[in-house]
C-alpha cells in the first residue's frame, strides 16, 4: 500500500542524511527539467539521500550527486524509503 499525499514532504523539507523514496513532481517544474531528471535516475520510486540543503539541495541517485536549486527541489514530493 503506498503512502497517502499527506505522508508525502517536500525535498527541501528532507533532513540531511535521511535516505527517502523519489514520490512525484509537482506541475510547477518544467517538463524539461523533469525529463532531465529522469534521465539522471531521479524518478520515482528510485530512492535518494539528501546530503545537503544549503545552498542548495544536494542529493545522491545512483552513486552520482544532484545539486538542485531549492526554486525546483521544493516542488520535488519523497516518502520514507
Amino acid at each position: 500500500m503506498s503512502p497517502s499525499p499527506s505522508e508525502r514532504i517536500r525535498l527541501t523539507g528532507t533532513p540531511i542524511g535521511r535516505k527517502v523514496r523519489v514520490a512525484d513532481f509537482g506541475t510547477e517544474i518544467d517538463p524539461l527539467q523533469v525529463e532531465q531528471l529522469h534521465a539522471y535516475g531521479m524518478s520515482p520510486p528510485h530512492i535518494i539521500r539528501v546530503t545537503q540543503q544549503q545552498p542548495m539541495t544536494v542529493v545522491l541517485c545512483d552513486h552520482m550527486e544532484l545539486a538542485l536549486e531549492h526554486a525546483v527541489a521544493r516542488h520535488v514530493w519523497v516518502e520514507e524509503a
